[in-house]
C-alpha cells in the first residue's frame, strides 16, 4: 500500500466522523482548493501530511471522543526502595490497557510523535483488508517469537507448546461436609 493510498483511507475516516478536510486544507496551508485528489497528493508529494496529522482537529475526529482505546503499555523496569531499606529493581510484564476516555487523541497524539512513522501509527487503528488477511496467516505463531521476527520470513516455524491437561474436578464430599454436626448444647 502506497503511501497516498494510506493517506486516502485516514482522511476518509477522519471525514467520516466529521473532519472538514477541505476547510482544514484552505484555513491551515492557504492553498487554494482544486479537488480532494490534488489536495492529498501534494501533502503525499510535499510531505506536509505531518501538518495534517499532528493537527488537533484531525486528531479529535479521527479518534472519536469516547470510544474505546487500546493500547500497549510497554515493560518497565525501574529501582525502588523496600521498607527495610534495602533497593531492588522491579520489572514489571508488558500488558494491554483499554481506556474510554473523552481525551484519547492527546495520548494518540503523544504515541504518534515517539513513533519511526506517524503513518504507521494510524494504520494500527484502521482495519484494512491485507493487514487482517496477514493476521490471519499468522495466527498459528507465537506472537514475539523467533519465526514471526521479520528476518526469519520463509524459515520452518516451530509449534507452539502445548498446555498441560487442566487437573480433574473433584467427585468425592469434601471432608469438612463429611463430619457430623455438634449442634450447641445449653
Amino acid at each position: 500500500m502506497t503511501r497516498l493510498e494510506l493517506l486516502q483511507l485516514v482522511v476518509g475516516r477522519a471525514r467520516a466522523n466529521g473532519f472538514e478536510f477541505r476547510r482544514w486544507y484552505t484555513s491551515r496551508l492557504g492553498l487554494p482548493w482544486i479537488s480532494p485528489e490534488a489536495a492529498l497528493s501534494l501533502l503525499d508529494a510535499q510531505r506536509r501530511y505531518y501538518a495534517l496529522v499532528f493537527s488537533h482537529d484531525f486528531a479529535q475526529t479521527f479518534w472519536k471522543p469516547g470510544s474505546e482505546i487500546t493500547f500497549d503499555v510497554p515493560a518497565q523496569t525501574f529501582q525502588r526502595t523496600m521498607p527495610d531499606g534495602s533497593v531492588r529493581t522491579v520489572t514489571r510484564k508488558p500488558f494491554i490497557r483499554r481506556s474510554a476516555r473523552p481525551n484519547a487523541w492527546k495520548y494518540h497524539l503523544r504515541q504518534m510523535a515517539l513513533a519511526e512513522d506517524p503513518l504507521r501509527y494510524l494504520r494500527k487503528y484502521l482495519h484494512i483488508e491485507e493487514d487482517l488477511l496477514a493476521e490471519g496467516e499468522n495466527a498459528d505463531a507465537v506472537p514475539g517469537s523467533a519465526a514471526t521476527s521479520p528476518g526469519n520470513v520463509g524459515k520452518v516455524r516451530t509449534p507452539p507448546k502445548e498446555r498441560p491437561a487442566p487437573r480433574p474436578l473433584p467427585t468425592e464430599v469434601p471432608a469438612f461436609l463429611r463430619r457430623p454436626y455438634r449442634g450447641s448444647t445449653r
